[in-house]
């Protein structure tokens, strides 16, 4: 998977001068690349572009594996703290009975109390899409049954055989 480095360090960088960055650096500034090279050997760390397409290119005088750890750190944080969505599903048909109702409503607050997105459709089978209408009125009564624990992201949509709608989780104050 890995295809070698994705920066370009010391003998790997063409530019012919580069702007030196860091903490390390006594003066910043733009140096030639053998000069820049001769710096970063001193202080026994690599010489890595940063920013290639600046003019000039920009370059670091870091540990490059150290580097390469903190970025690795980072990227590993930035996804923990990524929401991570569910998509729960409610099925329906058309002429479903108000008990069935009830009992997918029921199911359909606690999944929007746990935080997850409800997917609710009404499926029809054979000649009964002659009752969408049926099946539209069934979803937005949904609709306002859950009005207070979360809001509808989709309104009802007929596509191919069913009608879906989203209802997303309200914010907790």
């Amino acid at each position: 998977m890995d295809t070698g480095p994705q920066h370009n360090i010391n003998q790997r960088i063409r530019a012919q001068q580069v702007r030196l960055v860091g903490e390390n650096i006594e003066e910043q500034g733009v140096y030639s690349l053998s000069e820049a090279l001769k710096i970063a050997d001193s202080m026994e760390l690599d010489l890595v572009e940063i920013s290639p397409n600046a003019d000039p290119p920009v370059c670091k005088v870091i540990d490059y594996q150290k580097f390469l750890y903190q970025q690795k750190k980072k990227q590993k944080e930035m996804k923990a703290k990524a929401v991570k969505v569910v998509v729960k599903e409610i099925r329906f048909g058309p002429n479903t009975d108000d008990h069935d109702f009830e009992f997918k409503l029921r199911h359909a607050e606690k999944f929007l109390k746990e935080g997850a997105k409800v997917k609710a459709y009404v499926f029809f089978k054979g000649r009964s899409i002659l009752f969408k209408e049926q099946g539209e009125i069934l979803l937005l009564r949904f609709a306002t049954e859950l009005e207070d624990l979360g809001k509808v992201e989709q309104m009802p949509r007929l596509e191919g055989k069913r009608m879906t709608m989203f209802i997303a989780p309200k914010k907790k104050k």
